[in-house]
């Protein structure tokens, strides 16, 4: 890479923080025109990468990284941390992912929020959301990528409680927030251990003496990046965010799924490999939230009938994937990023599909209120379909090639957890092809169960663009990047990389996925495409189905664990301090009124009381002098 690039890396995350900026102090004198302003700052930061990955592609492995140094930000004692910035082979791709599908998310709320009286505003969040996510990843210290961490966190909510003036929003905005400050502190703490043990906070310090600090030490880190990237990823237990999160615009939810705040810890584990592979106990722990997360919103994407919460629940489960492999460590790790960068361009094409669909049905989101726009909207169903396609497996597009190595390295594993792992991981694909069918046919195919006033058409040029673009990227994403093992060995330097030799023959693996796919697709076919869609769900199902309509009583779990218990400890403490802290306050006020009411008493403004007061006065004086000279 020439020396210009990088000493240009800086310019990365400053493009959009620096559109951001102009358009938040501009105000509404930037309304005309500041939409474009928000989506060439995200274009030229996407160019600069694409520079920089070129400048990288023509060096050796050990020579593809450049760091640069900004300024000194904490000179306190032995806390010395400066500012800078790191571009190795796993950094590259979260930027090519932020700012390529970022981009085309930008382009694609230029007709999305075209009649939006605060598009101006929207945009400046956008890309204030690129420049943090963009700090996070390109960050060579872990107070750095704390402050991209925080600011993700930050643009999350303005974006998901855009819309404000919605109670729902509003809520959403905030709980999203709250969950999210859960992870941070553990993050934080895990700061705290990493600084206290090693005394830096910097990437290569710490990781080259990992191996010299004690194991119960090293799996307390891990168990705290762990809780903070459950929190970002949308992992269990606080994954309870995500689904609410839909109120927001429908191009926050394609940035937040895929290309920013879940991938977010899926990147620190990633990361932190040397962390993990310290502690097996702590990466035992991320195979397991990873497996369960997986099954957790598969099921409840199969019950959904609001098209985005069918997807969010989508998005937990194919970041479970993620965070099974990573948790696998040097056999999984880039297999993990795999589905990460694959996922990026299928799930965004997905969420900006549902957005056409529903800015064609006048915002309506219920699945049961679509059906036949396969043929008033072409463009998007081909997207779309693509789309699905991808996700579900189907060879060859992209998600055929990352989820089933996810599934091959599970059963790699070898013996009865290789085994558990595979079934897991088979039984999720199953589900996939399952709720993905689902939305497929109740969304485009069947009969038109529109409302009166719906006049469904398709998208302005200005949205199928982007989606168009993102289908190439479901289609071939995938495969160029299994190319002779193209990925793995482009991650290796910083993730390593260990191909296990046990577990199922990979041919073996591939039809077992197939056959499960093929199975889900044709229940969904038999369930929704042969009976009648009715226009609101039955009332009678399962107890299953009654769980996953509510997030297999995710919020409920929360409030009796958490909420409940909570209340009631601020309630014995308001008690506490109205009876013991206030009460002492209050009575020794009440004394000293007491006291000063009745020395008022006393001040009668007459003399003679005045001349009493002093004869006594003098006797008690004279009474003292002469019994001390006795």
């Amino acid at each position: 890479m020439s020396s210009f690039l990088a000493s240009a890396l800086w310019s990365i995350p400053a493009l959009p923080l620096a559109g951001a900026v102009v358009l938040l102090l501009l105000g509404r004198r930037s309304d005309g025109w500041g939409h474009l302003l928000g989506c060439t700052t995200a274009f030229a930061s996407f160019v600069l990468g694409v520079a920089m990955f070129a400048g990288m592609l023509g060096l050796e492995a050990s020579e593809r990284r450049a760091q640069q140094t900004l300024f000194t930000w904490v000179p306190v004692e032995e806390l010395q941390v400066d500012f800078g910035l790191r571009l190795d082979a796993l950094s590259i791709c979260f930027v090519l992912l932020i700012t390529g599908v970022g981009s085309l998310i930008h382009l694609y709320s230029v007709g999305y929020m075209a009649h939006d009286p605060e598009r101006r505003k929207f945009f400046a969040y956008l890309n204030l959301f690129l420049a943090a996510m963009l700090v996070l990843v390109l960050a060579d210290n872990f107070l750095v990528l704390y402050l991209g961490w925080e600011g993700v966190g930050l643009a999350s909510y303005l974006l998901i409680g855009f819309w404000q003036y919605k109670p729902t929003a509003a809520t959403a905005a905030n709980k999203a927030f709250v969950v999210n400050r859960v992870g941070d502190m553990g993050l934080l703490v895990a700061l705290m251990i990493v600084f206290t043990t090693f005394g830096s906070l910097d990437y290569d310090t710490v990781f080259a003496a990992v191996p010299e600090a004690g194991e119960g030490v090293v799996t307390a880190i891990g168990l705290c990046l762990l809780l903070a990237a459950c929190a970002k990823s949308a992992q269990l237990p606080l994954q309870s965010w995500l689904g609410d999160a839909m109120e927001g615009p429908t191009p926050v939810s394609a940035l937040i799924h895929a290309a920013t705040m879940v991938t977010a810890g899926v990147y620190l584990v990633t990361r932190a490999n040397a962390i993990f592979d310290a502690a097996p106990a702590a990466r035992l722990a991320v195979v397991i939230v990873g497996a369960s997360t997986l099954l957790f919103g598969a099921i409840i994407g199969c019950a959904k009938d609001d098209i985005k919460k069918a997807l969010a629940a989508s998005t937990m489960s194919q970041i479970g994937y993620m965070v099974l492999a990573a948790g696998l460590g040097p056999a999984g790790y880039a297999f993990a990023i795999l589905h990460l960068l694959t996922h990026g361009f299928f799930k965004a094409g997905l969420f900006l599909g549902a957005g056409s669909v529903m800015h064609a049905m006048n915002d309506e989101t219920d699945m049961r209120r679509f059906g036949g726009l396969r043929t008033v909207m072409p463009i998007t169903f081909v997207t779309f379909g693509l789309g699905y396609l991808a996700i579900i497996g189907i060879p060859p597009f992209s998600g055929f090639f990352s989820k089933d190595k996810i599934i091959e390295v599970a059963f790699g594993v070898g013996g009865f957890d290789g085994i558990v792992l595979g079934v897991v991981t088979l039984l999720g694909a199953g589900l996939t092809a399952f709720y993905m069918t689902r939305v497929m046919i109740l969304t485009f195919f069947g009969d038109r169960r529109w409302a009166p006033d719906a006049e469904p058409h398709e998208s302005p040029t200005v949205m199928t663009w982007p989606m168009i673009a993102l289908a190439f990227g479901s289609v071939g994403a995938g495969g160029l990047l299994v190319l002779g093992g193209a990925l793995q060995h482009w991650l290796e330097p910083v993730v390593g990389y260990d191909h296990h030799e046990g577990g199922l023959p990979v041919w073996l693996v591939t039809a077992l996925t197939l056959a499960v796919v093929l199975a889900g697709v044709a229940v969904a076919w038999r369930g929704y495409a042969r009976e009648p869609v009715p226009e609101t769900a039955p009332a009678a199902v399962s107890a299953l189905t009654t769980a996953a309509r509510r997030d297999l009583y995710g919020d409920d779990a929360n409030e009796a664990l958490f909420m409940r218990p909570g209340q009631g400890m601020v309630r014995t403490l308001v008690g506490v301090e109205s009876a013991e802290i206030d009460g002492a306050v209050t009575g020794m006020a009440a004394g000293i009124g007491a006291f000063s009411r009745g020395l008022r008493r006393t001040q009668t403004g007459f003399v003679r009381s005045y001349a009493l007061y002093m004869f006594a006065g003098a006797t008690v004086v004279v009474g003292a002098l002469v019994l001390a000279t006795m």
